[in-house]
């Protein structure tokens, strides 16, 4: 065990030094979501569309006033969560999962450039674990991905990021259930990159996943608004868990229920470690095959 702590840590150390030496890559790899924030989340004010415009209030009568408020809050609340919330605060905090769900999305790419020039063929013939090659992909990318999403939350909170804090405890489950959600997609997407042999093959399939994981969740938008076949697949999505942890957590303050964090958290925890050991395993044979 103690070899493979250092197995791990190393490799782990190598792959950090080429992330953080790419400063470019870094750099191009912030603007995306700062886009998405900037234009997509102020934008697109849902939940604008659901409140009254002041100009109409002041012609309404106050219990007119009064009732329609109450209806359009609880229009929100049924969407939404809770009645006092913006769009770009629910978006944003949504927008962390997407920030992991990319990074791990190039998890695999080390692997696919340690075999193209060689170095891969020199770790497997030097009496190393194979399954140390694998966590330190894993382990760097989970790494590079929380870095990331903090660094988008900051920028969220410059652009205006409403928060209302659950709790120490909850906020503690959503900071878990971020590394579990990086966890588990860095293991699924290292497991289908190890046993391909192109650099082609790799960004079609990652380009087909992606996409899909992204909008069938309720990461941009609420499950209710989604067409009712969309809904049961959103509904299984392990972003769509994670995001649930993170809304509640950052967003809905008194008005979380913490049995239903712990309930998309149990899930997370399930899909992470059942991927990291599938992972390590089809990993393992598949690079015996080498």
């Amino acid at each position: 065990m103690r070899y493979m702590v250092s197995e791990v840590s190393a490799l782990t150390v190598r792959e950090l030094k080429k992330w953080y030496r790419t400063k470019m890559l870094i750099i191009l790899s912030l603007i995306q979501p700062i886009l998405w924030l900037g234009l997509f989340g102020k934008a697109m004010n849902m939940t604008g569309l659901l409140r009254i415009p002041e100009d109409l209030i002041q012609n309404l009568p106050p219990y007119a006033t009064q009732q329609i408020s109450m209806l359009f809050n609880k229009i929100i609340e049924s969407y939404f969560g809770v009645s006092d919330i913006d769009y770009f605060s629910y978006m944003a905090i949504g927008m962390l999962t997407i920030i992991i769900l990319f990074t791990s999305m190039f998890s695999g790419m080390s692997i696919m450039w340690d075999r193209r020039l060689g170095f891969l063929n020199k770790l497997l013939a030097s009496p190393i674990s194979r399954a140390s090659i694998v966590i330190s992909r894993i382990l760097a990318s989970v790494i590079r991905a929380l870095i990331q999403a903090t660094l988008v939350f900051f920028i969220a909170l410059a652009f205006g990021l409403k928060l209302n804090l659950a709790g120490i405890l909850e906020v503690i489950l959503a900071i878990i259930t971020l590394f579990l959600l990086s966890l588990g997609l860095s293991s699924f997407f290292i497991a289908i990159t190890v046993r391909l042999k192109s650099w082609e093959a790799h960004m079609g399939i990652m380009n087909l996943v992606n996409l899909p994981l992204m909008f069938a969740s309720n990461v941009l938008y609420p499950i209710k608004l989604m067409p009712e076949w969309l809904r049961g697949i959103a509904s299984v999505n392990p972003l769509s868990f994670a995001t649930n942890v993170l809304r509640q957590a950052f967003l809905y303050g008194s008005k979380a229920d913490l049995t239903a964090i712990l309930h998309d958290f149990s899930i997370t925890l399930i899909f992470a470690v059942s991927l990291l050991v599938i992972c390590v395993i089809s990993s393992n044979r598949a690079l015996r095959e080498l």
